[in-house]
């Protein structure tokens, strides 16, 4: 176009625009005044500002403190309805809400697929996380060398954790789950296992006995930990809350302790090791509790280690933690009394903590749960952001992996997530072609549709058969506890996905979470940004 031509275009209101382009301020001033008054505008103008101001002070600094959240199975779908859900709750509309750490100023996306799988395990990806090094799906802490059940084969493969490399460098280190102390996301922290189903002696074959459970690694951390680094005093790992107890205790029903009198064996190891015994002999100064009680009964202050194993098993969901005959105590509780301990070390600390159970959650087809364990998560991240010191103290909340948990149809603004899809202009439920209603959120595979009111133990649904396919809920209250979504294909557990899931930081180091990552990436920031591989 000629220039005289171009000049012709003066005249148009659109022009001082593009002459401005460089200038935001003199933009805005060209705006019809009806779209700067916009509350959407507005309001994304003091986000903008927000931003900005709330950049960490030392985020290229060094971090003395790293805090790694993992929401197991937590997807970015399981994250927007989460954050819908939390808001709903509150008595909004629900989509304008943020989960506390979707606030933090940098984030990314992790690309989760294990060496050997295309959708992942969390053994694999947590391996990936705490190492730097991706393996196969089920192996815990071991290079994709290994071959999957094959003790052997590992040998010469071990990896070096996050936390040991902390525990080298003297800082205080934590591991805080819903799920079993032993599984696989937190047992990548501290163990290694050429199987995840490694957690007790009882779990091992005969011929595969040369390899050291799960539990008593956790046990024996210090002296395998020194074997390997004789230079080094270890101090053991401070903080061990979780489930799992049934892995540390002899087959024996003197030793139950959730049900003293019952004829059900609580405890599952063969070789009679009374291993929670033996935690307590090397750490004579620690402190264990079994229920709620013993919980808020523990004094960091005075303890040199704290242990907590609340359930035989996995700890509950976060809304049924009131059936537990002993109580248990919520993940935020958990992270405050570790946080409370790690923080007397000058030197500092490492801690993971794992909402763990919003996979298992996924697993069963129950949304419901999922959601609100997810929302724990996020009242555990705001409550250690506001304990700790940002200018010294690296925050990073990630996924394992995700699920298949879709949000889907034409919903209108505020309907309820766990709901029935209701359309704009319209208070009863969409009819589909097939003449029968559906949910906002459904499962690809899975168990299929359940009915179970106001059951909070999502893992009830293992009682009932499958019942794959469209069901009339009409009738159908689908945000009770108990509703499981409908899904397609029909499997007695519900998958993990396979797409990326998202990565939040805050603190020093955290500009270094953007873009699209390799998950072993995740290790490679921690350790960076705590100088943990200058340390060791």
């Amino acid at each position: 176009m000629k220039i005289s031509k171009l000049l012709k275009l003066s005249s148009l209101s659109l022009f001082p625009i593009i002459l401005t382009a460089c200038n935001s301020e003199r933009i805005s001033h060209n705006l019809p005044a009806h779209q700067l008054s916009n509350t959407w505008y507005t309001e994304a103008q003091q986000a903008m500002h927000s931003k900005t101001n709330s950049l960490p002070v030392n985020s290229h600094g060094k971090a003395k403190n790293v805090i790694l959240f993992v929401g197991d199975g937590m997807g970015i779908s399981t994250l927007t309805a989460a954050r819908i859900l939390e808001g709903q709750l509150q008595g909004n509309t629900g989509e304008e809400n943020y989960l506390s750490f979707e606030k933090f100023p940098f984030s990314g996306l992790s690309k989760t697929y294990n060496t050997d799988q295309q959708t992942p395990d969390s053994a694999g990806t947590m391996t990936a996380m705490m190492t730097g090094i991706k393996t196969d799906a089920g192996i815990i802490s071991i290079s994709e060398s290994v071959t999957r059940g094959d003790c052997k084969s590992g040998k010469g493969q071990e990896l070096v954790t996050a936390l040991e490399l902390a525990e080298l460098a003297n800082m205080s280190t934590g591991v805080v789950t819903t799920a079993r102390i032993t599984h696989a996301t937190p047992a990548a922290t501290f163990s290694r296992a050429a199987s995840r189903s490694w957690e007790s002696d009882a779990d091992i074959p005969e011929a595969e006995k040369d390899c050291h459970d799960i539990a008593r690694q956790l046990i024996e951390f210090d002296q395998n930990l020194m074997a390997r680094y004789p230079n080094h005093k270890a101090n053991g790992i401070e903080v061990v809350f979780g489930g799992g107890r049934r892995n540390f205790l002899p087959a024996e029903q003197a030793m139950n302790v959730e049900q003293p009198n019952s004829e059900k064996i609580e405890g599952k190891r063969k070789d009679g090791r009374h291993l929670i015994n033996e935690w307590q002999q090397t750490y004579p100064n620690g402190q264990y509790a079994n229920s709620e009680s013993e919980f808020k009964n523990l004094n960091p202050e005075n303890a040199s280690h704290l242990m907590g194993l609340f359930n035989p098993s996995h700890m509950r969901y976060h809304q049924d933690r009131k059936n537990d005959p002993l109580g248990e105590p919520s993940l935020t509780d958990m992270t405050t009394l570790a946080l409370k301990k790690l923080q007397q070390n000058e030197k500092g600390f490492f801690l993971m903590v794992e909402a763990g159970r919003i996979d298992h959650s996924h697993h069963a087809g129950n949304a419901y749960n999922a959601l609100h364990d997810t929302i724990e998560l996020s009242n555990a991240v705001k409550q250690a952001k506001d304990m700790v010191n940002l200018e010294e103290t690296l925050i990073i909340v990630t996924a394992d992996h995700s699920h298949v948990m879709t949000i889907a149809g034409y919903p209108k603004r505020g309907n309820d997530i766990l709901g029935k899809v209701i359309g704009i202009n319209s208070h009863e439920p969409t009819i589909m072609e097939d003449g029968l209603p559906y949910t906002t959120l459904g499962y690809m595979n899975g168990r299929g549709m359940h009915d179970l009111g106001h059951e909070t133990d999502a893992n009830a649904v293992k009682k009932h058969p499958l019942n794959l396919g469209r069901k009339d809920i009409s009738n159908i209250d689908t945000t009770q506890p108990g509703y499981h979504q409908e899904a397609l294909i029909a499997r007695d557990s519900e998958t993990h996905g396979g797409e990326d899931v998202g990565i939040y930081a805050t603190g020093p180091g955290s500009h270094l979470v953007s873009g699209v990552n390799e998950q072993n990436v995740i290790f490679h920031i921690m350790t960076h940004a705590a100088g943990l591989l200058e340390n060791k």
